[in-house]
């Protein structure tokens, strides 16, 4: 496809800080990447979700590696979540490949999604320990085909969710494993989520690469940012405190979603049509 903007340094440096937010609280990569390609840099909300989701594929396939060797992931709860997710993947980006990329819907239901989407995320890193407290006993008193069921269908959902929005798969996946399987330890919910969004967001950025919505260039930007700021902010998060940087990113999705429902999008120069990949 044709690239949207040429190559420049400030994508990098987005990449860098959101990647160290990532590092010191394990959430807020598509919650702010997405927001923060639409609202700074005038990116076609298609281009930002695409571009978005094949930039977490490839980081959160590095950190599943990382939990893989630790062997803090439940390959049980993953094929769960991807027997949902995969199969609804498919389904919506079938769906959004008969709207017109460039046009007025497509831009109003990525706004909307992106929205709900965040103030879900916001209210999940907020409210996540007072949800499991009320109810992580009773879900996990389920019988355990309930449970499995259950976490299908949460799948499917984030499935939906990312493959419109980018945003879903972090702070709503875990908080939904953390009340589905409350006897999970922390470090295996995380790693099994982390290893969950790899074929999430891989067929969802697959999907809108077919559908001519990436940006290599600006791909590459971000990954070559976020990479060493995920390091340092992986390295910097027992010296942070963690309830504090989760209460201002969820303060931050907030006011973002607020503007995102509004409709506030940038008119900017850098808001261009885009080019269909041929099926």
């Amino acid at each position: 496809m044709t690239a949207v903007v040429a190559f420049q340094p400030a994508y990098a440096l987005a990449g860098f800080a959101i990647g160290m937010l990532v590092g010191m609280t394990g959430v807020g990569g598509g919650s702010l990447m997405t927001p923060v390609l639409i609202l700074l840099f005038g990116i076609h909300p298609a281009v930002a979700v695409g571009t978005d989701l094949l930039q977490a594929a490839v980081t959160k396939t590095a950190g599943s590696l990382v939990h893989g060797f630790n062997r803090t992931i439940d390959w049980r709860v993953v094929r769960r979540l991807a027997a949902g997710s995969v199969p609804m993947t498919i389904v919506t980006i079938t769906g959004l490949s008969f709207l017109d990329i460039n046009g007025t819907v497509m831009q109003q239901l990525i706004g909307a999604a992106l929205a709900v989407a965040l103030f879900v995320t916001a209210a999940a890193l907020i409210f996540r320990k007072a949800l499991a407290a009320r109810y992580a006993t009773r879900i996990g008193a389920l019988a355990e085909d309930r449970i499995a069921l259950l976490t299908v269908i949460v799948g499917g959902v984030l499935g939906v969710l990312v493959s419109i929005s980018s945003v879903g798969a972090g702070a709503i996946g875990v908080t939904a494993l953390v009340m589905l399987y409350p006897k999970l330890p922390t470090a295996r919910i995380v790693g099994s989520d982390i290893a969950h969004a790899v074929p999430l967001t891989l067929v969802a950025g697959v999907g809108h690469w077919f559908l001519g919505s990436v940006d290599w260039q600006i791909l590459a930007a971000l990954i070559l940012g976020s990479v060493p700021g995920i390091l340092i902010g992986s390295y910097a998060a027992i010296r942070v405190p963690e309830t504090a940087l989760r209460l201002v990113l969820a303060v931050t999705l907030v006011v973002v979603a607020i503007k995102l429902s509004f409709g506030l999008l940038p008119p900017g120069p850098n808001v261009v049509a885009v080019e269909a990949v041929p099926h």
